[in-house]
């Protein structure tokens, strides 16, 4: 309902202060609520928004385009629903906060990291943040450019396209966290930003269906990597769950803000297709996942 761009900045503000306001506090709940399988409910919880932003081009596509702006109102019902169970959560996080199972999960545990360690290790973390969420910003606000620019597809058409992207990040989200329950977290940490490459460098080259291919196959690697950087992390700073989560899902969503006006500057200044060259270089940088220290065999929390 908003009536001027000011408008439109403020309530794309709120939102975000909603989004902000939630994720440090749910990641505490997720880690409390993981019988130890901190990995697999860090996944589940962050598919959730994964799934809910592919489905958004989809809502566009057949809803926004055909019928106009306005009807993204009814999409409000959703926010009124996910506040009725966020209602019902909270009361069992109350209830279960001060219990033995919320005390076990929360606790600190001796990692057996000196400070150093832990702040270098924390460093390549941000460093593979940069690297992950200023690739996902390239492909998240301008793959639809990109596709309408080299292959002149329609609006709708392009819609559908990122909705392959988007699912496959809801993919990797999902897979990424049980597998660092099993296999470790640096492992995946490593494997999911350098093993995206592949594809990235290969994207701006190929036709269209290849293209389709390869961004859900981009997606999915990438996207494998958050869950295990934010339980990582957990684990480098324990019992400072709630300090963790919120710096690094504050870090990501700056990250993907400032990509997406950086990378759209330069798109003005130069084209969508350079953009698009340049950012596929930025998995590389998953090599520095390497130097981080490897915990699996050390307690966690």
């Amino acid at each position: 309902m908003a009536w001027n761009f000011p408008m439109v900045v403020l309530a794309a503000t709120l939102v975000g202060a909603g989004s902000s306001v939630f994720h440090p506090e749910s990641s505490r709940v997720a880690r409390m609520a993981s019988a130890g399988q901190h990995g697999l409910a860090q996944s589940i919880f962050q598919v959730g928004g994964n799934i809910g932003s592919s489905i958004g081009p989809l809502l566009a596509a057949l809803l926004i385009v055909p019928h106009g702006q306005r009807s993204v109102i009814w999409v409000s019902a959703a926010a009124l629903i996910g506040m009725l169970i966020l209602y019902g959560v909270s009361r069992w996080y109350a209830a279960n906060l001060t219990s033995t199972r919320g005390r076990q999960s929360l606790h600190k545990v001796d990692n057996g990291l000196n400070r150093g360690q832990v702040f270098g290790a924390l460093s390549i973390l941000l460093l593979l943040i940069f690297s992950k969420f200023f690739y996902l910003a390239s492909l998240n606000s301008y793959f639809t450019f990109f596709l309408i620019d080299r292959f002149h597809v329609d609006v709708q058409q392009a819609q559908y396209s990122l909705f392959v992207f988007l699912a496959g990040v809801a993919t990797g989200t999902l897979v990424g966290g049980p597998i660092g329950d099993r296999i470790g977290r640096k492992r995946v940490i490593w494997g999911s930003i350098l093993g995206t490459a592949p594809f990235s460098l290969a994207l701006p080259y190929v036709n269209l269906e290849w293209t389709l291919i390869l961004v859900f196959c981009a997606g999915a690697m990438i996207a494998s990597a958050f869950p295990a950087i934010i339980v990582y992390a957990q684990e480098l700073m324990p019992g400072k769950t709630g300090t963790v989560s919120g710096l690094f899902f504050g870090l990501a969503f700056g990250m993907g803000g400032i990509g997406a006006a950086g990378l759209g500057r330069l798109a003005d200044a130069t084209s969508i297709a350079f953009v698009y060259h340049l950012c596929a270089w930025l998995p590389v940088l998953g090599l520095v996942a390497f130097f981080l220290p490897d915990m699996r065999q050390r307690p966690a929390a």
